[in-house]
């Protein structure tokens, strides 16, 4: 090729390319930006009143009302994760609709909060996972957690909630390493209920009166050996039902060890606190003893999950 060939050639090379790069779409994509901080509207039940608040500036609240905030830093962090994704999770569901808010103080609407107990090592565990939920494969997961598991934690949700609207593979059953630190009332309890509050708790749960109880035993447990079925008389009820009916301080779990009639009263035993299903608190403190981070110990009582920077 000659010197006025090769010209001519490289001259229609840079037509070829000043025309491919002026195409609509050739442009190189600049980076998405990071999401920011969310800011959600709370109905704090104390007042009636609803408020603004930034989400890392509410879990304070939460992390300090849901866990013992003179515990292991590294515990209040997981709780801290829990809780964000807990939020986010509940809000993309429809937050709190009775209030027309994202969330609420009210625990039985949504989680414990208390701002009065908000101390640096809370501040400390929620800074320090700024942005951190947890994800099974790509999607914010039902982050239940417990006080303590009685030793060993549920082995799914339907074992311990009685939940089944979804499936929730990321439940597993593990060793609870906090049972051996727990409450003495955590290791061992017993409860009292009459006959007659046992029946109206019935027939909340079954829509009929159970008739006359003449005797109750549990038939059938799930695999961690929580008591999924009791049968009082000639009616059978959902124990994560009637641990709801009778209140979970009294009938602390579903890990009965015992369940008896005794005059006109039922009796029973247990060990544990809490329904069982995902992260046991008492298990975290333990495992943050041990030195294990927020993200270790999130990942040993939840399976096959993912932590990821949801926002700066």
């Amino acid at each position: 090729m000659g010197r006025k060939g090769l010209l001519v050639f490289v001259i229609v090379l840079l037509i070829i390319f000043s025309v491919s790069c002026a195409q609509p779409g050739k442009k190189p994509q600049a980076p998405e930006p990071e999401k920011e901080e969310p800011v959600i509207t709370l109905y704090v039940a104390e007042t009636g009143q609803v408020k603004e608040i930034a989400l890392e500036e509410y879990l304070y609240g939460v992390v300090a009302a849901e866990m013992e905030v003179d515990w292991p830093v590294e515990a209040l962090a997981a709780q801290a994760i829990l809780a964000r994704t807990f939020t986010l999770e509940k809000i993309s569901q429809g937050g709190v609709p009775a209030r027309g808010t994202d969330a609420s103080t009210n625990i039985e609407e949504f989680q414990a909060y208390n701002e009065d107990k908000i101390n640096d090592s809370v501040r400390k565990a929620v800074d320090s996972t700024r942005g951190q939920v947890v994800k099974y494969k790509g999607k914010l997961i039902k982050a239940w957690f417990f006080a303590d598991g009685g030793g060993k934690t549920a082995a799914s949700a339907e074992e311990g909630l009685g939940y089944t609207k979804e499936p929730t593979p990321y439940i597993q059953s593990v060793e609870d390493p906090g049972f051996k630190i727990t409450d003495p009332e955590n290791k061992s309890w017993q409860a009292t209920f009459s006959i007659g509050e046992v029946q109206k708790a019935i027939q909340q749960i079954n829509g009929s009166p159970p008739g006359s109880i003449t005797g109750v035993e549990i038939v059938e447990k799930g695999p961690s050996g929580r008591a999924t079925k009791i049968k009082f008389g000639d009616a059978v009820v959902s124990a994560p039902a009637l641990r709801l009916a009778l209140g979970n301080d009294k009938m602390r779990s579903t890990l009965l060890t015992g369940i008896s009639l005794q005059g006109g009263n039922i009796v029973m035993q247990g060990k544990g606190y809490g329904h069982g299903v995902g992260m046991s608190q008492w298990g975290a403190r333990a495992l943050a003893e041990q030195g294990k981070s927020p993200q270790e110990i999130i990942k040993y009582f939840f399976k096959d999950v993912e932590i990821v920077r949801e926002y700066r």
